[in-house]
């Protein structure tokens, strides 16, 4: 299985803060986790030539993980079009906290993906709703964070084909925090944790999730359907 681990890369580079909590920038802090499953894992970013999807990465990259933020908007639309194509191909895409509003996951979801938020320390505490679910192996019933930014219903995107997490905010909010989808012969899981101002992708029990996620998404060599005008596969009668 081979992974790519996508970030905007942009927040390490002017906010100290953030800098300081992921000093190899969050691609970094996942890439590193997740090898620790002898996962091959590369890393690409914003300002390389193509965003560094190129159709030589995209075609060898079984799963890719997207974080994005401020720079949405920055993400060329010829590079959203190759890795939509590469979903519907079967590629596996994790899409992590405010990838919500990146191109990609508005493009596959349909919808504005829009949601309320609020930066205020809360704890968020994430409640399992499908423990029959291989992305939630190895975690309790629920997963519990000190401090995250906090998103809110309505959550506009469409009915998950299957929910997995329900977060709940300090604040009174409660939020759909992961969900998967299919498209084409693509698996899609969104997974809400991880502002840029907080070590969640530290914790291990995110970490075990997105672990989790990035396997499960992985479609491992399923059949590839042909499409168009079609010759029989048995010998049709003549009809009279």
């Amino acid at each position: 299985m081979n992974v790519v681990v996508w970030n905007e890369n942009r927040h390490e580079k002017t906010n100290p803060v953030v800098s300081d909590i992921y000093p190899k920038g969050i691609h970094g802090a996942i890439a590193d986790f997740l090898r620790e499953d002898n996962i091959f894992v590369e890393t690409a970013t914003l300002d390389e030539p193509e965003h560094g999807l190129t159709d030589k990465v995209l075609s060898e990259t079984d799963v890719l993980v997207w974080w994005g933020h401020k720079a949405h908007e920055e993400v060329k639309e010829e590079v959203v079009e190759k890795v939509h194509k590469r979903v519907l191909e079967g590629m596996g895409l994790v899409v992590l906290h405010s990838g919500h509003f990146s191109k990609i996951f508005k493009k596959l979801m349909g919808t504005t993906c829009d949601l309320k938020w609020r930066e205020a320390d809360e704890k968020e505490r994430l409640w399992v709703v499908d423990p029959s679910h291989p992305i939630t192996e190895g975690i309790g019933e629920y997963i519990e964070l000190e401090k995250e930014e906090m998103y809110g219903e309505h959550f506009d995107i469409p009915t998950p084909d299957q929910l997995i997490f329900v977060s709940w905010f300090e604040g009174g909010e409660v939020f759909r925090s992961g969900s998967t989808y299919q498209r084409g012969k693509g698996k899609v899981f969104y997974f809400r944790p991880g502002h840029e101002t907080y070590p969640t992708y530290y914790n291990k029990e995110v970490q075990t999730v997105i672990k989790n996620g990035v396997k499960w998404v992985n479609n491992n060599n399923t059949p590839t359907p042909v499409y168009g005008n079609a010759k029989p596969i048995e010998e049709i009668p003549e009809k009279k």
